[in-house]
Formats: C-alpha cells, sequence, structure tokens
C-alpha cells in the first residue's frame, strides 16, 4: 500500500511535473525515497534551497507547467522564502513542499521547530498543513490548482511522520489553463472613445504583452503611437517594432520618459510599473489581467480590466486612424539622437580600453549568443546591461529577478531552465556579487554536466549599490571587495572556465565557451566606476553626482538599438 509520500509523488507525476529541486534531509526523506522509486521524475540536488526556488520559478517560467522545490523542517524550507517570494512575484505555477516536525511535536519547541504554514502565506496564493493522509488527496488539488490557475506559488507543509503514513483516498487534480479575460463591450466603447479624444497617444508595454505583439503593433500603426516599455515588456515587445522609444525607470534608455510625459493619453498595457515617479500622474488608461493592479500605481481615467491580446483586438475596429504622425516622428527622432549621442561616447577607443567596460562586453556577448538563447540576469548592474545590450527577436527569452529584486538569481535560474530545454542555449549574466552568494551552484552545473554559460561581470564591487550611494550624495562604503578569480573558482569545481581581462579577448572567450559541450564560466574583468544614468535626471540626482565626479557615468543603451532606431526614424520619415 502506497505512503502519504507515494500518493503525492506520483500524483505530480501525473500532472506533469518531471523533478523537484531541492536538498535531501530528515523529514523530508519519505519524500525523496518515493522519487526514487517513481518512474519519470528525479530530484535535483541543489547546493542551497534558495536556488531550489530560483530553479523550479526559472523552469515554470520558460515551460508554463507546474514545477515543484522542497525543503526539510525548519532551516531547510525557511531557505526557500526568497525564491518563493521571486517565484510568486513573478507569477511562475510553483508547488513547494516544505516538511515539518513530527506532528506530535508541533507547538512544543521542538528541534527545528517553524510554523511554515504562516511563514509562507505571504509569498503564496495557498499555504496549508497537512496534518492527516486524509487530508493530503484534496489539499494537494487545491494546491496544483492554485498555482496554475491562479500563476504564483502554493506550499504544502508535510510533517515527515504523516509523510510515512499509509494513503487515503486518490488525488484528483486535473490540470487547469488560465483562460484570458475579456473586458466587456462597454468598458471597451468607453477605451475607445478616450483614445479617440486624444491627439497624442503613447503605449507603455508590460509582461502582459507576452503575445500580443501582432496586436499592439496594430493598434500603434492605427494611433500614430509611440511604443515604450518596462523591463518585463522588453523581449515581447522591443523586436520588429517601428515604434520603439526605448524603456523607462531606473535602467531605461531613450525617449520613452518624454514620450509618457508629452501625450495627452498614456496606454499601460499589461504592467504594474512601480517606479510612479516616472509616470505621467495624469492622463493614463491601464490594462491588466489582475484588477488589483489597476489604479494603484497612477491615477486613471479608465481601468480595463482585460487581457492585452483580447482588449485591443476588441478595441482595434472601433478606433478611428490618427493621420497626424507628428508626435510619433517627433518621439522616434528624439529617440535616435538620445541613442546616437550614447554611442559617441561609447565607442571612442572603448573596445581596446582596460579595465574592460561592461557596456562593450554585454555588446559582444549579444553578438555571439544564439538566436533563441535563453539569457538568466542578476539583479543590480546585470539588469542595466541585459536591458540596454541584449537583442530581442521574438525566440529569445530574459529572466531576472525583475519583480523582487533579488540577488543571486542568474546561475539557479539557468539552472532550471537548461534542465527544461535540453539543447538549448542558455547563458547566465552574473555580477560577482551574485555570483559570490550562490556560488556553490557551480557544483550543481558539475554535477549534472549542464551546458550553462556563465559570463560573470567581475568589477570586485556592488555596482549598482554604489550607484545609489552616489544619487544621494553619500560616499561608497562597503561596496567595495577583494578581487576574486572566478575562473580558478569555477576549473577548482570541475568546470571549463577562462579568465579575461583585454577586450579583444572577449569574443573569442566566448566564442570557445559557448562552443564547449558542458558548462563554461568566462570571467571578464570589468571597470568598476562603469555606472549608469536614468533617463530623467533630477535636480538631487545632479547635486548627488557632484560630489562624485571622478566617477564614469554612461547614459543610455546601445546594443543594435540604434540601428533599429535610424531605420525606424528612416521609415516615419519616408
Amino acid at each position: 500500500m502506497a505512503t502519504v509520500a507515494e500518493q503525492l509523488v506520483r500524483a505530480l507525476r501525473e500532472a506533469g511535473v518531471e523533478r523537484i529541486y531541492g536538498i535531501v534531509g530528515d523529514s523530508l526523506n519519505p519524500v525523496v525515497d518515493a522519487v526514487r522509486r517513481t518512474d519519470g521524475i528525479e530530484w535535483v540536488h541543489v547546493r542551497h534551497e534558495e536556488a531550489a526556488a530560483f530553479a523550479a520559478a526559472a523552469e515554470a517560467q520558460v515551460t508554463g507547467r507546474l514545477t515543484v522545490c522542497a525543503g526539510s523542517c525548519g532551516p531547510g524550507n525557511l531557505h526557500l522564502i526568497n525564491g518563493l517570494y521571486d517565484a510568486h512575484r513573478s507569477g511562475a505555477p510553483v508547488l513547494a513542499i516544505a516538511s515539518h516536525i513530527p506532528s506530535t511535536q508541533i507547538g512544543t519547541g521542538f528541534f527545528q521547530e517553524t510554523h511554515p504554514a504562516e511563514l509562507f502565506r505571504e509569498c503564496s496564493h495557498f499555504s496549508e498543513l497537512v496534518s492527516t493522509a486524509e487530508q493530503l488527496p484534496r489539499l494537494l488539488g487545491v494546491a496544483v490548482q492554485t498555482a496554475v490557475g491562479m500563476r504564483g506559488v502554493s506550499v504544502l507543509t508535510i510533517p515527515g511522520d504523516v509523510a510515512d503514513l499509509r494513503a487515503v483516498g486518490t488525488v484528483s487534480a486535473p490540470m487547469v489553463t488560465a483562460s484570458p479575460v475579456v473586458p466587456p463591450a462597454a468598458v471597451v466603447s468607453e477605451l475607445a472613445a478616450l483614445v479617440d479624444a486624444a491627439d497624442r497617444v503613447m503605449l507603455f508595454a508590460g509582461a502582459g504583452t507576452a503575445g500580443a505583439h501582432r496586436e499592439v503593433m496594430a493598434l500603434a500603426e492605427a494611433l500614430a503611437a509611440p511604443v515604450g516599455h518596462s523591463l518585463g515588456g522588453k523581449e515581447w515587445i522591443q523586436y520588429d517594432n517601428p515604434y520603439d522609444v526605448g524603456m523607462s525607470g531606473l535602467l531605461g534608455y531613450g525617449a520613452c520618459y518624454e514620450a509618457m510625459h508629452e501625450a495627452d493619453l498614456v496606454v499601460l498595457l499589461g504592467t504594474d510599473f512601480p517606479y510612479d515617479n516616472f509616470l505621467p500622474g495624469v492622463r493614463t488608461v491601464q490594462i491588466d489581467t489582475d484588477p488589483a493592479h489597476l489604479g494603484r500605481r497612477t491615477p486613471l481615467v479608465l481601468g480595463v480590466h482585460g487581457s492585452v491580446r483580447e482588449t485591443v483586438e476588441a478595441l482595434l475596429p472601433l478606433v478611428g486612424r490618427k493621420m497626424d504622425r507628428s508626435f510619433l516622428n517627433r518621439m522616434l527622432e528624439r529617440h535616435t539622437r538620445k541613442l546616437e549621442r550614447v554611442v559617441d561616447a561609447y565607442a571612442t577607443g572603448v573596445s581596446k580600453r582596460t579595465p574592460i567596460h561592461p557596456e562593450y562586453a554585454a555588446s559582444v556577448v549579444d553578438d555571439v549568443a544564439a538566436d533563441d538563447a535563453v539569457f538568466t540576469v542578476d539583479t543590480g548592474m546585470g539588469n542595466v546591461w541585459a536591458s540596454r545590450y541584449l537583442t530581442p527577436n521574438g525566440r529569445r527569452r530574459v529572466l531576472g529577478s525583475f519583480r523582487h529584486g533579488s540577488m543571486a538569481n542568474a546561475l539557479p535560474q539557468a539552472i532550471g531552465v537548461a534542465l527544461a530545454s535540453p539543447g538549448r542555449q542558455v547563458v547566465s549574466l552574473s555580477g560577482d556579487g551574485g555570483l559570490g552568494m550562490l556560488m556553490g551552484e557551480l557544483l550543481t552545473l558539475a554535477a549534472y554536466d549542464l551546458p550553462v554559460k556563465v559570463v560573470v561581470f567581475n568589477n570586485a564591487s556592488l555596482g549598482m549599490v554604489k550607484l545609489e550611494m552616489l544619487v544621494d550624495g553619500l560616499p561608497d562604503h562597503g561596496t567595495d571587495h577583494p578581487p576574486v578569480d572566478f575562473a580558478a573558482v569555477a576549473a577548482g569545481c570541475g568546470l571549463w572556465s577562462t579568465r579575461v581581462t583585454e577586450p579583444g579577448e572577449i569574443r573569442g572567450a566566448l566564442e570557445k565557451a559557448f562552443a564547449h559541450p558542458g558548462p563554461a564560466v568566462v570571467d571578464l574583468v570589468t571597470d568598476p566606476n562603469a555606472l549608469s544614468l536614468p533617463p530623467k535626471i533630477t535636480g538631487d540626482m545632479v547635486r548627488g553626482f557632484a560630489l562624485a565626479a571622478s566617477k564614469t557615468v554612461l547614459n543610455g543603451g546601445v546594443g543594435k538599438m540604434l540601428e533599429m532606431a535610424r531605420s525606424n526614424l528612416r521609415n516615419a520619415r519616408y
């Protein structure tokens, strides 16, 4: 007769789960042993449970399927929490199994006692304790349906002794598919009236525009509207976009900010953009599948509860075509000029200058990487270089901790992607701070021979924190650390690795690493003083930077975006 643990694992396998990420330990042992005895599902041994949650979330984001991570009682499952926060905020369907102390000891202050069902409640849609064998089938069904249907985290806390009990009943958890949200016709008509009444419309796209590229481009064409994007929207909306004016926010570039603030009406498409100081604060419409997002960042003239694709499809037949394209053309020209100024400053000797400029390194990574590569990027300056130098094309993916903003996400996310997508190139753009935090996952790459390519931007500094201190007029302190030879560390883990100090050697090193059949680490020694400015500079920022004038600060994005911007401008003129 099957145990509760076996019932759990078999039900997960039937739900399409192929692996569980975690670390073996005490109260979790019955579940791990059930995995050992179940065909079609494997246990992935990571070196830190935080990495298990990041890896599971990344797998869920590239596959769209339910994924699972697990932690043993007390400290083991506590380590999951940061990665689960990131998964939940990213809308990744993840089930976390938090094993627990013996059920008879709960509440006595027993060794390693915590209360996981309460601890994980804030970073999940569903978090419950399984106290008896009879509870498991129903609670597992609810947990799975909730994670998949609501796109987020579910947590089941299971004491080790309960996992060893004889199973009772059967699990019923037919996999649901989240359906698009179609707004009422009256709301779409109201939206059309607002759009028609505005002379200058600007579209700002977020991650919710996934799958809606064609519809958004059609709307931009009809309205002669410039299109900007958040970091989460970049991979879905920037490619093949003749209306592109760049990105807003702290990592932004180009004319997105100006277009947003000079428009008569801004339409937010599938974005919960958090930086309200970059939003115009007036004349704004928002379309989102989550009604809680509507109006929580900025005042709205209309909030539309709907999926972007379905809403725009319904809107297009109702709006009149705008013949005056002067606003669009002016923003395209401004966008191009901004990027050209950056190129002039960027191109002068950078390809020969040491320490390596990270912008140049990122542009070479963009050139060498495959057209369908999946990039995972660390929080901090890694986000800057990714947002400004990686070129989307509709097939590439870019994953990061874009909503939770955690350090050390890139390498464990790359592990999840590589396991879920064999044969696809996976590139982790890691900062030295992030890699140092979860460096043990290099051992996971070696253990599973995962062909992840880890590109380390190694400036011996926490660059984004340094920038934040400079903006505040503070001398940077505690941001720099002794240099580390990550290539040597990787070699000690059994990985192919190389260390690059000269910009002329970057391309050759990347080509060798990307051609290597197994995991590889390219350690790039980069300039710690190469920072970035947001697209809108305030007086407080200027005063702060005036106290640190010796720093090298670059503003803007290069990559292939200038070429695209010039092409868009030519098309607008002729």
